[in-house]
């Protein structure tokens, strides 16, 4: 784990209005799929939400309560299905972003959208990107939510420190995403996304490293 990254704020992309002009002219980027993706997916939204820190650029993000039945106690971002009733995934993000951390819409600069995230359980995952500027207060659902956390950008975006592995499943072998950082295990689908961020942001496309 390179922890010097943590401290990456000299980067051209660490400051709010350099991360703003990038997403005002979108680059193509490469989306990263999990393997095995099912042909009937189901809509999914989070939002990616990036602090404007005096110190720096941090993401927040949660970590799931053990009792649930969808990924316990995993790292991912605030958001959930879209629902019927939702007008877009941006909506949905937001809403869901509401329910589980209590940051209000209102709160959140909307900077734009990554690649939609496919899922080998069977989602398609709209990352929403947004700014939030402190100060502001969270109210944690209990139920869904064990705790928030930030984790600095110039980390998470500090290719060292994205690791892929692999695991074999029913006699497959599966490759994952995985970015520790402290006692925090980020990995699966939030860490996938996180490389797609990177190819955003940096423009590289050389992929994670590999400790297998």
């Amino acid at each position: 784990m390179n922890q010097d990254s943590a401290s990456d704020v000299d980067s051209p992309w660490c400051d709010p209005s350099s991360i703003r002009a990038l997403f005002s002219a979108p680059r193509q980027v490469a989306p990263v799929r999990e393997a095995s993706v099912p042909r009937q997916l189901r809509p999914a939204a989070v939002l990616v939400p990036l602090v404007a820190r005096d110190g720096g650029i941090t993401v927040l993000f949660t970590k799931r309560t053990d009792h649930l039945h969808h990924h316990p106690g995993q790292i991912s971002f605030p958001g959930g299905r879209v629902e019927a009733h939702d007008e877009s995934p941006v909506v949905a993000a937001l809403r869901e972003t509401t329910e589980e951390i209590g940051l209000d819409a209102g709160q959140v600069e909307l900077l734009g959208r990554l690649p939609d995230y496919q899922t080998g359980t069977g989602f398609n995952i709209t990352p929403v990107v947004g700014l939030v500027a402190p100060p502001f207060e969270l109210r944690l659902d209990e139920f869904e939510v064990a705790e928030a956390f930030e984790v600095p950008l110039g980390f998470l975006m500090d290719r060292r420190n994205q690791r892929l592995h692999s695991i074999v499943i029913e006699g497959q072998r599966r490759q994952y995403f995985a970015i520790p950082y402290g006692r925090h295990y980020i990995w699966g689908a939030t860490a996938g996304m996180l490389v797609t961020l990177r190819h955003f942001l940096r423009g590289e496309e050389d992929g994670p490293l590999s400790e297998d």
